[in-house]
């Protein structure tokens, strides 16, 4: 079975390391794009099983890079990733394109159901 290819798109360094360490180690192989405008051009140019998308970015934020990838007919499944998990981030992340919702910190065990779900 090929591994799933995740983009993860986080500018924090820390749980960069943390989440795609964790993730290859359930089998996943983690693409890193640090700032909303990489994981544009990442998700535009390979095909990923999913995209973990944090809202809070440099430049062009969350909301926008989901935004910019669903116009350009990107329908890979994407998860956005919050600290801020009030329900208007969560309704602006869906009305967005995204799939999912997840708060942060990570709840490792919670993500990974709804990767695969979106995954499979």
């Amino acid at each position: 079975m090929m591994s799933k290819q995740v983009l993860y798109v986080e500018d924090n360094e820390d749980n960069v390391y943390m989440l795609s360490r964790r993730l290859k180690r359930k089998g996943w192989e983690v693409d890193v794009a640090f700032t909303g405008e990489d994981g544009v051009k990442m998700a535009s140019d390979k095909a990923y099983d999913l995209i973990l998308m944090d809202l809070s970015l440099p430049g062009i934020d969350g909301w926008q890079a989901t935004q910019i990838l669903r116009d350009k007919g990107v329908a890979t499944p994407i998860i956005a990733l919050s600290a801020h998990a009030m329900q208007e981030h969560i309704d602006q992340a869906i009305s967005a394109g995204a799939n999912d919702f997840d708060s942060k910190p990570v709840d490792f065990t919670r993500l990974l159901e709804k990767m695969s779900k979106l995954g499979e």
